[in-house]
């Protein structure tokens, strides 16, 4: 397509200048609500509160509200809610991936949610991958098995086992929807 040669392509070193909330994948950058609407704010305060309850006893493993991803120099995400299982270092984003990633969906993220960051979380090897919908109340959970991604269930009111890497949780949906 001749216009895509004339588009810019933009890196780390625009991304880190820009005002407001971004997100950079493979060049390309997507504005993101500066403040998302209160019931999806109530809910990744839910799921980041039951994480950090879970994770009490996992000397590995961190929740993390929205943070950069840096995935490579044009590629920066930030998911909603995530957990890690390794050290933090000194950089102002993270360069691993995480072992799960919550996204919260709201109409103006949903095809990039299930679509584009599902693609990018199952390359980079992100173990669970749930979307969170929050008028209907429930989640998609995904665990990445043999290098796919395969639904274990659509929850609602389930607990689910989550094994990280030393620990296990289990996470309670029914709670993160009052």
């Amino acid at each position: 397509m001749l216009a895509e040669k004339y588009l810019p392509h933009y890196t780390y070193e625009n991304y880190k200048n820009w005002e407001g909330r971004w997100e950079l994948i493979e060049g390309i950058p997507f504005a993101m609500y500066q403040a998302y609407p209160v019931n999806n704010q109530l809910l990744s305060n839910n799921i980041a509160w039951q994480l950090e309850e879970l994770l009490k006893s996992c000397e590995e493993c961190k929740a993390l509200l929205p943070v950069d991803w840096k995935i490579s120099e044009d590629t920066v995400v930030q998911p909603d809610n995530l957990v890690i299982c390794y050290p933090i270092d000194d950089k102002p984003y993270i360069t691993k991936a995480p072992s799960i990633i919550f996204e919260v969906i709201s109409k103006s993220t949903q095809e990039k949610d299930e679509k584009l960051k599902f693609e990018i979380y199952q390359r980079e090897r992100v173990k669970y991958y749930i979307l969170i919908y929050p008028d209907e109340k429930f989640a998609k959970v995904y665990e990445l098995i043999n290098g796919k991604y395969t639904k274990l269930i659509d929850a609602t009111d389930e607990v689910v086992k989550l094994n990280l890497k030393n620990c296990s949780i289990d996470f309670d949906f029914s709670k993160i929807w009052q």
